[in-house]
């Protein structure tokens, strides 16, 4: 028997806007609603969410825990009004918030995928980076959302042999191993941080992708996103800019880096990001 919960987010939200291009090796967006596979104590389970014509979105699991999870991956608590206002004073985002202000960072199941998400897509673009993830979970957990143990009882040269650099294989399986991952959701945010940054091949953007899909949180963005290199070369007339540049784009917004990252790329790739009039032109 299914259960079937009525949930209305918490300020502005819209599912397509947040789930779109959500699909991976463990969920699938299509139609309007989203199919996920979703770790609970009683196992697996497929969840299913949609949203109403009137905001409310549906969700569908075998269980109050499967609702609470998907509920939680859907940031659908997650007011962010407070950033919308902000960014209705700033020239950079002012566009962006407007025609995109029911977005929001969707979550994985699980801080392991994050982790794994933030080890295969450094430095390269996020189509390579969903593949090199793909492989992996098709390995590891086939169709499933990567647990620390799972990754944890792989060797890092099977990692290697699916295209991941020696160095991030190498300091997946070690956290992997090392730490209860999941313990990481009752750590402050620069406890996690720290940790993170003692691994060599882990760095700020690693960090903002945990930060934001594991851990739900929006105080750390994604520094060094090749999406924000480039909008930040372009607002430089095309110079060369280095990764660590880009924290001072997310400087202004604080406790909405993370989310501010997100909608910077988003503004960008759409043409919603006030450019150098040679570039717009």
């Amino acid at each position: 028997m299914s259960l079937e919960a009525s949930l209305p987010p918490r300020g502005p939200y819209s599912l397509a806007l947040t789930a779109r291009g959500a699909g991976d090796a463990t969920r699938s967006f299509r139609d309007g609603v989203l199919d996920a596979a979703i770790p609970t104590a009683e196992g697996i389970e497929r969840v299913r969410a949609w949203q109403r014509p009137d905001g409310t979105v549906q969700i569908r699991a075998e269980t109050a825990e499967g609702i609470e999870r998907m509920r939680f991956a859907l940031a659908l608590d997650d007011d962010h009004t407070p950033f919308l206002r902000q960014c209705e004073n700033d020239p950079m985002l002012r566009e962006t918030a407007r025609r995109l202000r029911g977005l929001r960072q969707i979550r994985v199941s699980t801080v392991a995928h994050a982790l794994l998400r933030a080890l295969c897509g450094q430095l390269i673009t996020a189509r390579r980076a969903r593949i090199l993830e793909w492989r992996v979970i098709d390995k590891v957990s086939p169709g499933i959302p990567p647990t620390g143990a799972a990754l944890g009882a792989t060797a890092p040269a099977q990692l290697r042999a699916l295209g991941l650099h020696s160095r991030r294989a190498a300091s997946l399986v070690r956290l992997c191993r090392e730490l209860d991952l999941e313990r990481l959701r009752t750590m402050p945010t620069p406890a996690v941080e720290q940790r993170l940054l003692r691994e060599r091949g882990l760095g700020p953007w690693s960090v903002g992708i945990l930060c934001l899909e594991g851990l739900g949180r929006n105080d750390r963005g994604l520094v060094g996103d090749l999406g924000l290199v480039k909008l930040l070369a372009t607002l430089r007339g095309g110079t060369w800019v280095e990764g660590p540049e880009t924290a001072e784009l997310l400087e202004p917004y604080e406790e909405w880096a993370g989310l501010a990252s997100v909608y910077l790329i988003a503004g960008f790739h759409r043409g919603l990001v006030p450019l150098p009039e040679n570039r717009a032109a």
